[in-house]
């Protein structure tokens, strides 16, 4: 209870906030790490899963070979990097470290969810006379939306909790409030560290639910699926047959 009150204590008190040790400024390194990670993570992972999953070749291969990153700790490719010329580039080798954390779930829930499309829409959306690449635009991909949301959520959060390791490269973020505890023997600061590492988390993933929600093309979709599965294509189809 002692650390609890002490971390609250440290949360209230305007100075932990100010200047660049303060937790305005590692919050914004923060979310950097964060933002540059799931973005590059994203721009690697997705375009292939997808790809994979549409022809439905090669995908468990790519799978499997991405879970082996989940194998290996994160902090030891951390390490591994910065003692290499990559070391000498500033944040580069906790960046590298934290795409080859997320790759993962974005890959393997993007390719699972392009998988589990019912096959027989798809065949009938092509019966149609719809193109590839309309099958996957139109049929596909809304139906895996579900599952490549849910990755994107998985690696946010864990991007969110691992980039905490940035701090062991000496580098910034939330990790940097926990370490500087831990050398001066604060626990207070240790536990409001990691509070506030657990408050970002949960904010992330409530703001990738929400936004998934708003950009959830399931209602037309199942609109779109009920017309391919009873033969009525509707405009858009119409228009790919003539």
């Amino acid at each position: 209870m002692n650390a609890i009150s002490g971390a609250l204590d440290w949360l209230t008190t305007d100075s932990n906030w100010q200047g660049e040790s303060g937790v305005y400024h590692r919050l914004g390194e923060h979310l950097y790490f964060v933002g540059v990670t799931l973005v590059v993570a994203c721009l690697l992972a997705l375009p292939l899963a997808l790809w994979l999953g549409h022809l439905g070749k090669g995908g468990a291969l790519a799978v499997n070979l991405s879970n082996v990153g989940r194998a290996v700790p994160t902090l030891a490719v951390l390490v591994l990097l910065t003692l290499t010329p990559l070391g000498e580039h500033g944040d580069l080798p906790t960046l590298i470290a934290l795409v080859l954390f997320a790759v993962p779930p974005l890959l393997t829930n993007a390719y699972i969810g392009m998988r589990e499309v019912d096959r027989s829409v798809v065949e009938a959306a092509r019966g149609m006379g719809m193109s590839g690449g309309q099958v996957f635009l139109r049929v596909e991909l809304p139906l895996a939306y579900p599952l490549v949301m849910t990755g994107l959520r998985s690696a946010a959060v864990q991007v969110v909790a691992t980039a905490t390791l940035a701090a062991m490269a000496g580098e910034g973020g939330l990790g940097r409030i926990i370490t500087a505890g831990f050398n001066l023997q604060n626990t207070p600061q240790v536990v409001a560290g990691a509070f506030l590492v657990a408050l970002l988390a949960l904010l992330v993933e409530g703001v990738l639910v929400l936004a998934g929600r708003v950009c959830d093309p399931s209602p037309v979709t199942r609109v779109k699926v009920g017309r391919i599965r009873t033969g009525r294509p509707g405009r858009a189809a119409s228009g790919a047959t003539k």
